[in-house]
């Protein structure tokens, strides 16, 4: 079987996969459209123990009540349950998730927004048959197929999202300035360890863990994984922690480390657009 051939059998299995996920997805069959999702609200706060791994999140116990049968039901987030949590205080409203008619198979999740329709695959699925289909023009007629293949969508699709993402970059930018200053207490350092398996060299990620209180009362543990120099000296340590006064799972330690950060992403968010663009355009004049 020549490369065609190949090509013809990636197309239909991937093809197939991507016309399989979106029929589910109309009949609301796929995973995401089958998950219940709750609000579930952080009931208590534990503080972690210094020296203990970050990967096990914040211990909480939280309540959440299943909507289709309205039973209350307490639960703590051991034993990896679901996204690790990483800001808490008492009151917050966080997402549960789980599969229909299974409470106890509870997840966490640090936002409330529902899981969506479950497109991810097929939509991975459809861009592979893209991509196949690019490759082969590009072999058959030249490479400035694969420039204008893979460049020219890109670039459309990017200059379409960039005024929205420079607006949303100036938002946060011009939030910084009205984050709220109150101190902070570095209480914990956590650690990993990472073997290598292949060299067998050994890898150390820190965590400080920071709290603080809120001008409104509310006690906020949470990772701060950014923002201090020494990290494995740092317990103890008093520091100012800057948050937004209407989420403080939002704060920064450096405003203006911060907002030089953002100023910098914008940028690179800008060239980007403007480098694959260029490479479209030379893919069309090369033709």
């Amino acid at each position: 079987m020549g490369w065609h051939g190949y090509l013809v059998l990636w197309c239909g299995v991937f093809g197939a996969v991507a016309l399989v996920g979106y029929g589910r997805s109309l009949a609301g069959m796929t995973r995401a459209q089958r998950t219940v999702w709750a609000k579930g609200r952080i009931e208590r706060v534990g503080e972690p123990r210094h020296g203990s791994s970050p990967k096990d999140g914040i211990a909480v116990v939280v309540s959440f009540q299943d909507p289709a049968t309205g039973q209350e039901f307490t639960v703590t987030n051991d034993d990896e349950r679901g996204e690790r949590i990483s800001v808490a205080w008492t009151g917050r409203e966080i997402g549960v998730h789980y599969p229909r008619g299974r409470p106890h198979a509870f997840r966490f999740a640090n936002h409330l927004s529902e899981g969506g329709r479950g497109l991810g695959w097929p939509t991975f699925a459809l861009f592979l048959v893209y991509a196949g289909l690019v490759v082969a023009a590009a072999i058959d007629w030249g490479w400035p197929w694969a420039l204008l293949g893979f460049c020219g969508p890109w670039a459309v699709s990017g200059a379409y999202h960039l005024p929205g993402n420079v607006r949303d970059r100036n938002r946060r930018i011009d939030a910084l300035a009205a984050m709220a200053a109150v101190p902070g207490r570095v209480v914990a350092v956590l650690k990993s360890v990472t073997v290598d398996s292949n060299d067998g060299s050994t890898s150390t990620h820190l965590v400080p863990v920071v709290t603080f209180t809120t001008l409104d009362g509310r006690a906020v543990t949470a990772y701060c994984e950014s923002g201090l120099t020494d990290p494995a000296g740092s317990r103890g340590l008093n520091v100012t922690i800057h948050y937004a006064p209407d989420d403080p799972a939002v704060f920064v330690l450096d405003v203006e480390a911060e907002r030089r950060s953002w100023k910098r992403d914008m940028t690179v968010n800008v060239v980007g657009v403007l480098v694959v663009a260029a490479a479209a355009v030379v893919g069309v004049v090369a033709l």
